[in-house]
C-alpha cells in the first residue's frame, strides 16, 4: 500500500518524485508501471524497499508500515530483477545462491532450469564451477539477465520487483527472458516497471505515470481503447493496427 505519498530528492528538494500518490496491489496482482523517464516509477522501487522514506505518506506491506519494520525482514520478502545485474567475480553456482546463500546446489540447478538458464551454463567451460569475470564480462546480457532470474526463483520471496528487466536485451533474447520471467512471477505479488510495453501486455492493470502522478490505470485494452498517453505510446512502439 501506497498512501499519499509524496517524495522528493535530497538534490532536488523542491521538485517531488512522486506527489500524493496512493496505490493498493492485492497479494498475487502483477501491476504495471509505464511513462516517461522521470515519472516516478523507480522511486515507488525504492521507497518500497526502503531505500529512502516518504516526506508524506506511508507505505506498508501486509499493512505493516515499513519505516517501522524490521529492514531485514522486509527485505528478505522482496525479489528484485534489477536492469543492470550486479555479477561477482565468482562461480555460477555462488552467483546464482547469492539470492539464497544457504540454497543447496540441487535448488541452484533447479531454479536455473526454471529460469531457462540451465542449457548455457552447462556449455560454460566447468558448467556450474566456471568463474564468471568482474560484472560478468564473459556472459551476455540475456545469460546475466537470466542468472538474475535464477536468484529471484532460488530467494522464493512473496514479492517481485521488475525493473526494465529486459530492457537491454534483443528480440532472441528478451523473449527467453520473458518466458523465465513468467514462471518467477507465478502466485507472487509483481510490480513491472517497463518502457517496452510489449512486456506489460499481461499485467492485471497498467498505471501510468506522469510527473510523479498517476495519469491513467487499466489494461492494455482498456488504455488503448481510452487513446491518451499510453494510446499514444502503444502507437509509436506497435504501430496503429498492431496497438489496436
Amino acid at each position: 500500500d501506497f498512501d499519499n505519498v509524496t517524495f522528493a530528492y535530497a538534490s532536488r528538494p523542491n521538485v517531488s518524485a512522486l506527489r500524493d500518490f496512493t496505490l493498493h496491489v492485492k497479494p498475487g496482482e502483477t501491476v504495471a508501471l509505464v511513462g516517461p523517464s522521470g515519472a516516478g516509477k523507480t522511486t515507488i522501487f525504492n521507497l518500497l524497499l526502503r531505500f529512502y522514506d516518504p516526506t508524506s505518506g506511508r507505505v506498508r506491506v501486509d499493512g505493516v508500515d515499513v519505516a517501522s519494520a524490521d529492514l531485514e525482514q522486509l527485505r528478505h520478502r522482496i525479489s528484485l530483477v534489477p536492469q543492470d545485474v550486479a555479477i561477482f567475480a565468482d562461480s555460477v553456482l555462488e552467483n546464482i545462491r547469492y539470492g539464497s546463500p544457504q540454497a543447496s546446489e540441487e535448488d541452484v540447478h533447479k531454479a536455473a532450469v526454471a529460469a531457462q538458464a540451465d542449457g548455457f551454463i552447462r556449455a560454460l567451460p566447468e558448467g556450474y564451477r566456471t568463474r564468471l569475470g568482474e560484472r560478468g564480462v564473459t556472459l551476455s546480457g540475456g545469460q546475466r539477465q537470466r542468472l538474475a532470474v535464477a536468484r529471484a526463483i532460488l530467494k522464493n520471496a512473496p514479492i517481485l520487483l521488475l525493473d526494465e528487466a529486459t530492457s537491454a536485451l534483443d528480440a532472441e533474447n528478451e523473449r527467453a527472458v520473458q518466458q523465465a520471467l513468467e514462471v518467477v512471477m507465478r502466485d507472487r505479488t509483481t510490480l513491472v516497471i517497463a518502457h517496452r510495453l510489449a512486456t506489460v501486455q499481461k499485467a492485471d492493470r497498467i498505471l501510468v505515470m506522469e510527473e510523479g502522478r498517476v495519469v491513467e490505470s487499466g489494461t492494455h485494452a482498456e488504455l488503448v481503447n481510452k487513446g491518451g498517453l499510453y494510446g499514444r505510446l502503444a502507437a509509436l512502439q506497435f504501430g496503429k493496427e498492431a496497438a489496436e
